[in-house]
């Protein structure tokens, strides 16, 4: 049928259009952001903010990243995030994912009024419980710290979801094999559902990194020097400087955006097969 095949040509390439005009309105602020960053004047940054040429790196020089780094001890602001992050993402995948197995896998007394008070908790902003939190880790003396920013948010419970989720949809046959062959619980863990469930540790991996990477509250109320405060808490620092250079701020933005880019790019293919095969299951 004819018709029908350029009908269906038609509205494919008007789905390829809106696609990339969805795309268009996403990308346009990181690219107005990065080219600002490379622009060295500051009234031509502001005179052409707002016209097309936002988007054409005229005359590019990378003066404003070397001011970020004489002005602000950004370095230091970039480890402390590293550290932080990458500590909670690492101990948050090994806690997270052996919670979701046993709640998954095993059969234990309680385990449907845990589950469902896992998935209760993912309903309450952090908002709600920071004060508290806070006069809490005070107690401790933790305040200024990099554990201050790290222990609390080992065990996340939208993660232990993805991974219960994850993890019902493997046939229960291959715990039983693994049993009847002598391999314990952990065993079957580490050996049997890892290595299956590469995807929703991706998943878990770049959406955990962009939460805490961008965490601003928490940092803000528990550091008070630079010694141990992330990128998020600089930036507001840096932004509060006078005199105020957009060009610096750009600078100091695009770098701290491009970890996140970077990670995401890296495991796009696991991150997008483990949201599909997550929702085909739920």
């Amino acid at each position: 049928m004819p018709g029908y095949r350029t009908r269906q040509r038609l509205w494919k390439v008007v789905g390829y259009i809106l696609l990339g005009l969805f795309a268009l309105i996403f990308l346009a602020p990181l690219v107005v952001m990065i080219v600002s960053s490379l622009k060295a004047d500051e009234l031509q940054l502001l005179r052409e903010m707002g016209t097309i040429r936002a988007f054409i790196p005229t005359r590019p020089s990378l003066q404003n990243y070397f001011d970020v780094f004489h002005r602000m001890p950004f370095q230091r602001f970039f480890l402390n995030s590293v550290i932080i992050v990458s500590s909670i993402v690492l101990l948050g995948l090994f806690v997270n994912s052996l919670i979701a197995f046993a709640l998954a896998r095993l059969r234990w007394r309680g385990r449907g009024f845990i589950l469902s008070l896992i998935i209760a908790l993912i309903i309450i902003p952090f908002e709600g419980i920071a004060v508290p939190l806070l006069l809490e880790v005070n107690r401790f003396g933790w305040l200024d710290s990099y554990h201050v920013q790290i222990i609390p948010f080992i065990a996340h419970p939208f993660s232990i979801f993805l991974f219960y989720q994850f993890f019902i949809g493997i046939p229960k046959d291959f715990d039983e094999a693994a049993l009847v062959d002598g391999a314990s619980y952990f065993r079957i863990y580490s050996q049997l559902i890892v290595p299956l469930s590469r995807p929703v540790f991706a998943t878990v991996a770049i959406l955990q990194f962009k939460e805490y990477w961008d965490a601003f509250l928490w940092p803000l109320m528990v550091t008070r020097g630079f010694e141990y405060r992330p990128l998020t808490v600089g930036m507001q620092t840096f932004f509060g400087q006078w005199p105020r250079e957009w060009g610096d701020i750009m600078a100091f933005a695009s770098m701290t955006s491009l970890p996140v880019l970077l990670l995401f790019l890296a495991f796009q293919r696991w991150f997008i097969q483990s949201v599909a095969s997550t929702g085909v299951k739920g």
